[in-house]
């Protein structure tokens, strides 16, 4: 399996408050983002596969309505996050 507990934990340590934390938005954010990296790269090899095309588009609108909730809760925190993970270029 592509993401271990381990890796779990890794993620919500870099990302979150610390690796316990699994509740943080940072940190949901940081993991859907490995996920659709993930699922996107399994797409290009794949392109016929779409429960897992259905899957990704779920996906990324549960991590936009996290990052919408950051932006009106925080700013700075979304601003963050944004930068860190290099969801703007």
């Amino acid at each position: 399996m592509y993401l271990t507990s381990e890796k779990k934990q890794e993620i919500f340590a870099k990302h979150g408050e610390k690796a316990t934390n699994t509740g943080s938005a940072e940190g949901q954010i940081a993991l859907f983002t490995f996920r659709i990296a993930h699922l996107t790269e399994h797409l290009k090899k794949n392109r016929k596969d779409f429960s897992t095309q259905h899957a990704l588009i779920k996906l990324v609108g549960k991590r936009r309505s996290l990052l919408d909730y950051l932006k009106k809760k925080d700013i700075e925190r979304y601003r963050a996050i944004i930068k860190e993970l290099n969801l703007r270029k």
